[in-house]
């Protein structure tokens, strides 16, 4: 496993003893929960989105993929929920979202989140400095700190499909198994 991207937004949940079900584990229903709100917290409660009103008829989500790597169960320690920027389109952003407790990542999630224009409910392409926010979560890029360079400083920055975390050609699931009753 690869490690996390040092520009990612970083959201700290907490899991709640009513998210979990009657096999003991989080509900897979409650993690997907946990992914939009990391998507709300970065598209609406991030400083610098509040600060320059990006976002401002909202967005929506068009997509999630979905991958339930292992069972998380309720502790006291809060999950981090760690979004990553792994490409832009025209009015999308494809985002990577990681649900973990260090060095466990129990869900993987590829969202894709469209702008949206407020009149008429449809797509509306991204605003250069919804673009320039964006970016600045994308892997090798500078760090998320410096979201604001100076205009000269500022080079387009595209993200190609297929440039993130490395993803081993075969992967090995965990099957978990329980006991008849």
């Amino acid at each position: 496993m690869s490690a996390p991207n040092p520009n990612a937004h970083v959201l700290t949940c907490p899991t709640r003893w009513s998210d979990v079900d009657e096999n003991g584990h989080i509900n897979n229903v409650r993690l997907v929960s946990y992914v939009q709100e990391g998507i709300y917290d970065l598209f609406r409660h991030h400083a610098v989105a509040v600060r320059e009103s990006l976002f401002p008829s909202g967005f929506i989500i068009a997509r999630h993929e979905i991958d339930y790597l292992e069972q998380l169960h309720h502790r006291p320690e809060p999950l981090l929920v760690r979004l990553s920027v792994e490409r832009l389109g025209r009015s999308s952003a494809h985002v990577e979202v990681n649900v973990c407790r260090d060095p466990h990542t129990y869900m993987r999630a590829r969202t894709v989140v469209v702008a949206r224009d407020r009149d008429s409910g449809r797509s509306r392409t991204l605003s250069p400095s919804e673009r320039r926010f964006l970016e600045a979560f994308a892997p090798g890029t500078a760090p998320a700190g410096q979201l604001s360079p100076a205009p000269s400083q500022r080079l387009p920055v595209k993200v190609p499909r297929g440039t993130g975390p490395a993803v081993p050609a075969h992967r090995t699931r965990r099957r978990f198994r329980t006991a008849a009753r």
